[in-house]
């Protein structure tokens, strides 16, 4: 049967340990538009919605420390999900603005095969980013 779409994009919740630093990454270095701030039922904490084109990310802000954290490492870090790319049209200027924000490119903007060059980035909870540009 498959799934029968009622959007053409997804949500993405990224759970993080310092919702300001992950604001400044995601909404000021990066310039997704703050849509809202919803607290999580339950006592769980913090939700800021930010829109990254038609897709909705999701930065969760625990009201209480995790009892467990991702490991760092990107791909080779662990199974699961361990990175998301956006397709971009300035990956040059979106990695310079990554890097000095004092942010890791862990890949410089690079050609991977004729016409599509990639950059990825770690923001501050160690999450990849990958941005991806074809000519």
């Amino acid at each position: 049967m498959g799934v029968k779409l009622a959007k053409d994009s997804i949500d993405l919740g990224i759970v993080v340990t310092d919702g300001p630093k992950a604001l400044a990454f995601y909404r000021d270095t990066l310039g997704f538009e703050h849509v809202g701030t919803t607290p999580m039922p339950g006592g769980g904490g913090t939700m800021e919605r930010l829109m990254c084109g038609t897709s909705l990310i999701k930065v969760v802000v625990p009201e209480k420390e995790t009892p467990a954290k991702a490991p760092r490492g990107g791909i080779q870090g662990a199974t699961g999900y361990r990175y998301w790319t956006i397709s971009v049209s300035n990956l040059e200027e979106i990695s310079a603005a990554c890097e000095a924000g004092g942010y890791k490119v862990v890949v410089q903007p690079r050609e991977i095969r004729p016409g599509t060059s990639i950059a990825i980035v770690e923001d501050p909870d160690g999450n990849w980013v990958e941005f991806l540009k074809n000519s």
